[in-house]
């Protein structure tokens, strides 16, 4: 067994009560008794391409398990057709979507905030629809490439003329990647007054409903002063979130958006799938700065999302319980603020979601879903893992250990044991990892209390000792996790 410098030493001969209790509150030796959970929430979920019913119907049972926002599809009018990116090509900034109306949309913010649960929006305010012919949208209303009437006029738009093609050849070229068109889309002219306070109008029109912030789509292909412009001033306390797609050795980076609020740190989604395809979840992968990602308070971290689930750059549904486990990691390390992802399988990159014969989303439901991945999910069928149990004892550990740091790192020599590994939260949990195929049974040395703590996957009675020390099954891509919110006090 390996394990680091920052471990837990034996208690050796006598030292200054000071001393002692600085070890203990750092995590280096078991208390003596196990302090209180910190009750904290931060997770939040993607809700892809969920209708606004179908979500304030799933809010009260996200807010039991501890989920503090939703992300939604975007809300505006969109052009028309069934692939699940149509979602992103307004014609309007009216409401009306495949997705549900305004009264429908504001009924789901009342419903989560009932629940406790913050409903941020995915703004797609870079761009208009990338479609060459003329046309109608989703609502009703006419647009055409570069003309939206009563919004926006051709001088609204860029022209590109650092690309022969007009579209984005080049990430390596930053002129391109925020002058040129995304394949196609209509390309905003952001650093303009008017395009400014038309997006702001749209804004401030979903804040006047109830949410709490925003996914500011294509968040890399508008300069960072241009964002600022547009949210300067938002009431305080908007989530500001920023998608911004870290890529090596690109001039455009994520830590140039961070004056705006956080942004998704892809970096993290590709180590995660690395170290699971590895065999091995390195409990001192480092993150941060000193890793080359955001710092953690600014960085909003994920195993998948609707665009690399399609892409296959990271894990996703498909890969079953290897993704359970990768969540599960998320979930229990203190690194950023992690998001979850609740799509529907699909066949083909372009398909949309299950739709009527209007082309309505048909409202997503989780009440039969399985407490498990499975090994099969038929296309159009709605994959939940808010519902999974692991997913869920996971979110309860996170609340219990809250922003404890990562104590009592390790990983083991012995061959049947080398895809085991584990870390604690101080004196407020520990989590062990599996991330082979078969079952291993390991003995951790924590900083928690001795008592009789209660596994959040299993439910089983887990033993720690007076010495910090547990013993444990792993099943196959299995996880255990103590926590003070589970231990018989």
């Amino acid at each position: 067994m390996r394990r680091s410098r920052s471990a837990r030493p034996p208690v050796a001969a006598p030292i200054a009560l000071a001393a002692l209790v600085a070890l203990v509150l750092a995590g280096c030796v078991p208390a003596a008794s196990p302090p209180e959970p910190a009750d904290r929430r931060d997770a939040g979920i993607l809700m892809f391409q969920w209708t606004w019913d179908a979500i304030a119907e799933e809010c009260p049972a996200l807010g039991e398990i501890g989920i503090d926002w939703v992300l939604t599809s975007p809300p505006q009018e969109h052009v028309v057709g069934p692939q699940w990116w149509v979602a992103y090509q307004p014609v309007s900034y009216r409401l009306e979507s495949r997705l549900g109306s305004r009264e429908q949309f504001a009924a789901m913010v009342d419903a989560c905030a009932a629940a406790g649960v913050d409903v941020v929006v995915d703004a797609v305010i870079n761009h208009m629809s990338g479609q060459d012919s003329p046309g109608v949208g989703w609502a009703g209303s006419a647009y055409e490439h570069y003309r939206y009437p009563g919004l926006y006029e051709p001088e609204d738009f860029h022209r590109c003329t650092e690309s022969p093609s007009g579209d984005i050849i080049s990430y390596r070229d930053a002129a391109q990647v925020q002058n040129c068109e995304l394949v196609n889309l209509a390309d905003l002219a952001t650093e303009s007054p008017a395009v400014r306070e038309r997006i702001r109008g749209y804004l401030d029109d979903l804040l006047s409903l109830g949410v709490a912030g925003f996914r500011i789509d294509a968040a890399k292909h508008m300069p960072a002063d241009d964002i600022a412009a547009i949210v300067e001033g938002l009431p305080e306390g908007t989530r500001v979130y920023q998608e911004v797609i870290r890529g090596n050795g690109e001039p455009i980076q994520p830590e140039d958006y961070l004056g705006n609020g956080s942004s998704w740190e892809f970096t993290y989604a590709r180590t995660l799938r690395s170290m699971i395809d590895g065999g091995s979840l390195n409990p001192e992968v480092r993150f941060g700065p000193e890793g080359r990602t955001l710092p953690s308070e600014q960085a909003i971290v994920f195993v998948d999302n609707h665009d690399t689930e399609r892409n296959g750059e990271t894990l996703s549904y498909r890969d079953g319980a290897r993704y359970q486990l990768a969540t599960a990691f998320m979930l229990a390390h203190p690194y950023g603020t992690p998001q979850l992802t609740s799509g529907y399988a699909f066949d083909s990159r372009d398909a949309g979601a299950p739709a009527d014969e209007t082309g309505r989303v048909i409202d997503a439901s989780c009440s039969d879903a399985a407490a498990e991945p499975q090994p099969r999910y038929d296309p159009g069928t709605w994959v939940c893992p808010q519902r999974w149990s692991m997913v869920q004892g996971m979110l309860a550990f996170r609340s219990a250990v809250g922003d404890a740091p990562l104590t009592d790192p390790v990983e083991f020599d012995e061959p049947e044991l080398r895809a085991v590994s584990g870390f604690g939260r101080g004196a407020y949990g520990f989590a062990a990892f599996n991330a082979g195929a078969s079952s291993a049974t390991a003995t951790f040395t924590t900083s928690l209390v001795a008592g009789r703590y209660t596994d959040a996957v299993s439910g089983e009675i887990v033993e720690v000792d007076g010495d910090g020390r547990f013993t444990a099954e792993l099943r196959g891509y299995g996880v255990v996790a103590l926590h003070v919110g589970a231990v018989e006090r």
